[in-house]
């Protein structure tokens, strides 16, 4: 058991005021021979002064926040340890390339990438997931956790914009090095999220080759396409010295030998498709431990100095007339 603010412990004297108090009566008696002795009186107000007491103990344990101690527990599930690498440049505050219809404003990227990212951390309870956002450069978002509260601010935080650059090498590998901080266990994934994709350097290439195959990540790239982007799946031939960025990148990541798949969305629910098929692959036996809090006794020491204080005022209404 431990304190969660101590300091309030320095109150605890004050328990004792009940018992240095002497209580006045409404009458005096010159002589205290003629007042016949009363016992169970005097049995009741000691116990109105240990009641008082223990009220005012009780209330000082509440603000000093008395806990039980945590505990580790071992969770075994369904799932994967998984990252989404999410792209943060100005261009996902635009609409979709498939979703300018009748001139009315669509769901721009960025909102349906929050919304979808959401429901799908939220369909996989036993998931381990971390955050990473990147513009120029690799944005922490949230270590691999089964923290639900910090994973989905952290995705409100990588969904929002910054500037007009994509540098997806830096996201993938400052999202391997969260997977370094926990013990492996069931499928290991990347999700990567972009609308872009950015060269990337022989020295970049080799560091992302190493740290994916090493470590035995999957990878997952769903591109969110902008109007008159090229599709990485088309059929045209280019010379290899004139590639498309996207069309490189995309060769690049299936040159290496690692579990690999890539999505293009042009709209929200081939996002939505996208997620659901890496929801499909990415469940296996995943087995790791939460910390489990100790019990939070300031609600329970509250109420038994509120039952005590209403004892204690019904005590005062009682009178024996004689």
């Amino acid at each position: 058991m431990h304190s969660l603010h101590p300091w309030f412990l320095l109150l605890l004297p004050v328990i004792a005021i009940p018992f240095l108090l002497s209580s006045r009566h409404a009458q005096a008696y010159s002589w205290l021979e003629m007042v016949p002795d009363d016992p169970f009186s005097e049995r009741i107000h000691w116990l109105v002064k240990a009641a008082t007491s223990l009220m005012l103990l009780c209330l000082v344990l509440a603000l000093a926040g008395l806990q039980g101690d945590s505990h580790q527990a071992q969770k075994i599930g369904k799932g994967a340890q998984s990252v989404f690498v999410i792209d943060r440049s100005v261009s996902m505050d635009h609409p979709f390339a498939g979703q300018s219809v009748g001139g009315q404003a669509a769901e721009i990227k960025s909102a349906a990438a929050r919304r979808l990212i959401t429901a799908f951390i939220d369909s996989r309870p036993d998931d381990m997931m971390g955050v990473v956002g990147f513009t120029n450069s690799a944005l922490y978002g949230m270590k691999i956790t089964t923290n639900r509260d910090g994973i989905h601010a952290a995705i409100q935080a990588a969904t929002g914009p910054a500037i007009n650059q994509t540098n997806i090498g830096a996201g993938i590998t400052h999202a391997v090095t969260l997977f370094e901080q926990i013990p492996s266990t069931g499928s290991r994934a990347i999700v990567l999220l972009s609308d872009g994709a950015g060269k990337l350097s022989p020295r970049v290439k080799y560091q992302i080759q190493k740290q994916l195959v090493g470590k035995k990540l999957n990878l997952y790239w769903i591109v969110l396409r902008e109007p008159d982007d090229i599709s990485i799946f088309t059929q045209n031939t280019y010379d290899d010295d004139h590639l498309p960025e996207a069309i490189a990148l995309d060769r690049f990541f299936r040159s290496l030998n690692i579990k690999y798949k890539a999505f293009e969305a042009d709209n929200a629910t081939a996002l939505e498709s996208a997620l659901h098929e890496i929801d499909a692959k990415e469940k296996n036996l995943i087995q790791y431990e939460i910390m489990i809090p100790g019990h939070d006794y300031a609600r329970d020491l509250i109420v038994v100095a509120l039952l005590l204080g209403l004892a204690l005022l019904l005590i005062k209404q009682i009178k024996v007339y004689e």
